[in-house]
């Protein structure tokens, strides 16, 4: 952060900068316009390939078992929006659904869950194991209590397309997205961002400023002196081959079993992967490097006792990306920052931003554009709760 005084010569300004030009940064500008917002607007991206974003890498899941009730509004707002904007078709959308599973330890969880999830309107159901094995025939129900699994609203959709579809929109409605990384941001006093400041030299001043980068917010942050706990987390996704796939596993949702592995359909093939554990985090965070060691250990024990089919499948392919991850509570924080007044975050959703990325858009337009939340009531995901260390925790973290 560096002390200026207010600009008056700088013809390069803007009335709001979005740093973060992926599906968060794409949401915003497309919502601002949407709602009326006439001011210039622009969006700076580093990487215009997108190609290391978290967007892109994403798996794309849609889901409303969550534990906290704004992030099951969120998903379903999200999904409603991708519909009302015409991309429903453009972003492939496979409503197979979720499928949580618990063992005896966590069955009280789950049904926890399922309750709030079910007063929000989600179409979840909680089955035995009895029903479970007759609706999923492929699935081993060893050590299974019972599951949840999501009959609409919920599977998965290509992210890039997502985000592809949410820049056009924007562009088409006058939204500038220039190439450029901020590497400082000037604030002056009385808690105001005066200007953002880029790596080629250029120096925008700006009205607003929203921090949309993702897996680099809190280094964004930390330009503007403000200690946000959200940093990169890689995690790997495994593309696997079966050999004999079993009856009906082509249309099967995507399914969590209670070490944390997941798997879902991919045609022939699936995609797999787990969260590590605290201890297991990766350092390395280069996205070309996989470990494949995870895999043997961590993933496919857990497959196969699952799914007895899975004993025999292959890895034919993986890729990494990173979380967004918020080390306070693993949930977005979305919101005006107290004390710099023309600061907004949509940052710390640790995994679950594409899903949300509409509806927090459309959030952080309100915002700007009403001064309030209008269409959801989300001030419990403000930065308030991070500068008081009071965590929200979401449960249902893949």
């Amino acid at each position: 952060m560096s002390i200026a005084s207010p600009s008056t010569a700088v013809s390069n300004s803007a009335d709001v900068v979005i740093a973060g030009g992926a599906v968060v940064g794409g949401a915003v500008a497309c919502f601002l316009r949407k709602l009326g917002f006439a001011g210039r607007v622009v969006v700076i991206e580093r990487d215009t390939t997108y190609a290391q974003s978290a967007t892109a890498r994403s798996a794309g899941g849609i889901r409303t078992q969550f534990s906290t009730p704004e992030n099951i509004r969120l998903s379903r707002a999200s999904l409603a929006i991708i519909r009302e904007l015409g991309f429903m078709d453009e972003v492939g959308f496979r409503e197979q659904g979720y499928l949580i599973l618990a063992s005896e330890t966590g069955r009280a969880t789950l049904a926890a869950n399922v309750a709030t999830q079910r007063r929000e309107g989600a179409d979840v159901v909680m089955e035995e194991p009895a029903a479970l094995a007759a609706r999923f025939p492929w699935l081993s129900t060893d050590g299974i209590a019972a599951g949840a699994f999501g009959r609409s609203g919920e599977g998965w959709i290509d992210p890039s397309s997502l985000m592809s579809a949410l820049r056009r929109e924007s562009r088409a409605m006058g939204v500038e997205f220039v190439t450029g990384e901020v590497c400082g941001i000037d604030v002056v006093g009385g808690g105001r961002i005066d200007a953002v400041r880029l790596t080629n030299g250029d120096r925008i001043v700006c009205g607003r400023l929203v921090n949309a980068t993702g897996p680099h917010a809190g280094a964004l942050a930390h330009m503007a002196g403000v200690a946000l706990p959200v940093e990169p987390r890689k995690r790997y996704v495994y593309v696997v081959d079966c050999r004999d796939l079993p009856r009906r596993i082509a249309d099967a949702p995507l399914t969590v079993d209670p070490s944390g592995v997941w798997f879902r359909p991919e045609g022939r093939t699936f995609i797999c992967g787990r969260s590590p554990d605290a201890a297991q985090e990766p350092a390395d965070l280069d996205l070309d490097r996989i470990d494949h060691d995870f895999f043997d250990t961590e993933i496919w024990p857990h497959l196969a006792a699952r799914v007895p089919a899975f004993e025999a499948i292959k890895v034919i392919n993986a890729w990494a990306g990173h979380y967004d991850y918020n080390t306070l509570d693993q949930n977005g924080i979305i919101g005006r920052h107290p004390e710099l007044a023309n600061f907004y975050l949509c940052n710390g959703f640790s995994g679950h931003g594409l899903q949300q990325a509409p509806a927090a858009g459309r959030a952080i337009a309100e915002l700007i554009v009403h001064g309030r939340f209008v269409t959801l009531e989300l001030t419990r995901l403000g930065f308030e709760r991070i500068a008081r260390g009071e965590a929200l925790a979401e449960q249902n973290v893949i």
